[in-house]
């Protein structure tokens, strides 16, 4: 009965939570439109495609709700030497680009997101040089998320030279050790073989890194809400960490089988060693957009459930589509583990399949 009370009280805390930030982005979006009204002076119509990229791309800072925002620094670089300044300087009190005159004029093109320098009649100078090294939300967030894992493995690995690796755990890391078991007896033993040890401290690493930060993006109020995982950029640094780390440790087998594969005839070698040689590098880049793809889109559709309300601007639209955007919400979540899953098993995998031996019964053939 006990245990009956507490998943109750479990499933009432989830859905209160998953209203929560049906509500906060709900209001995110009102006092995104209140600013907007309030800058033109008059009734705007409501753009569903700006909000969600709003929502979607990286920025210089939080918009928490109405004209209150988390700025973050700006640092650019250009023929006029290193200039740091706010991005409060960016925008104007109704959330709008604004022009900064620093050593150089400064405005954030609405579109594209980024800054850029202007000449004297106002123009955009495509041809002056600019080097931006601002700390923005995908930044932060990637700080945090760093410092987290940090402090998350730290404290574990503490309680582990504390308590014994035979003693129960307690706190943190019974919650996490699990997941850590899961990741060793599911993932990396089966896919790598007898030498997973050496690249457990990396497979959990990257399965914790972008689970977190695939939950970080969840929450759409600060210090979340940054699409850090749907950053073409992040997934790809991570696949090009994956690639080196599979290239490296690949034995000559490994290579023997993608330049000059055993067993096959010699005409056929020529023309499978192109398309072997060609899924190294497919390898990573699949990695890459399968995460990018699938976490920015399931952005994507809560965001275009969310902004139906405001849409149709009626009653009966919210009654609709915010039980599907708290039930998408309910999927993203586990997208969330999925993912992260998934890009650690196919990491594991092809560790596996570039240090896999060879095969006695192959050579004997």
């Amino acid at each position: 009965m006990a245990f009956k009370g507490i998943k109750s009280l479990l499933v009432a805390a989830l859905a209160g939570f998953l209203l929560l930030n049906s509500g906060v982005a709900k209001a995110q979006h009102e006092g995104e439109i209140k600013a907007d009204t309030t800058a033109t002076h008059g009734e705007k119509e409501f753009d569903i495609t700006e909000t969600i990229m709003d929502h979607v791309k990286d920025s210089y800072g939080w918009h928490l709700w109405g004209h209150t925002s988390v700025h973050l620094p700006v640092m650019l670089y250009t023929d006029k030497g290193l200039e740091v300044f706010s991005s409060k300087n960016l925008r104007d009190e109704h959330h709008q680009p604004v022009v900064y005159n620093g050593k150089n004029s400064y405005k954030l093109n609405h579109e594209t997101g980024k800054i850029e320098i202007l000449n004297a009649d106002g123009t955009s100078n495509t041809t002056a040089k600019l080097f931006d090294f601002s700390i923005t939300k995908n930044v932060a967030t990637l700080l945090l998320s760093m410092l987290l894992v940090c402090i998350i493995f730290l404290s574990i690995a503490k309680a582990y030279q504390k308590r014994g690796v035979n003693s129960a755990p307690k706190g943190l890391q019974s919650f996490l050790e699990p997941i850590i078991l899961f990741v060793r007896d599911d993932i990396a033993k089966p896919n790598i073989g007898p030498k997973y040890t050496k690249y457990m401290p990396f497979l959990l690493s990257i399965f914790f890194f972008i689970w977190l930060n695939n939950m970080l993006g969840l929450i759409p109020f600060f210090p979340g809400g940054a699409n850090l995982s749907g950053n073409i950029a992040f997934t790809m640094v991570l696949a090009l960490i994956v690639f080196v780390v599979v290239n490296v440790s690949a034995n000559k087998n490994y290579w023997k089988h993608i330049f000059w594969m055993p067993g096959v005839a010699w005409p056929m070698k020529l023309f499978l060693a192109p398309i072997e040689l060609m899924g190294v590098f497919i390898k990573p880049i699949s990695l890459m957009i399968r995460l990018f793809a699938n976490i920015t889109a399931g952005h994507i559709l809560v965001l275009a459930l969310i902004c139906l309300i405001f849409v149709f601007k009626a009653v009966a639209a919210a009654a609709v589509a915010v039980p599907f955007a708290v039930f998408i919400y309910c999927i993203e979540l586990l997208v969330a583990f999925l993912q992260a899953f998934i890009f650690t098993m196919l990491t594991a995998l092809y560790i596996g399949m570039a240090i896999e031996e060879h095969h006695h019964e192959e050579a004997h053939h």
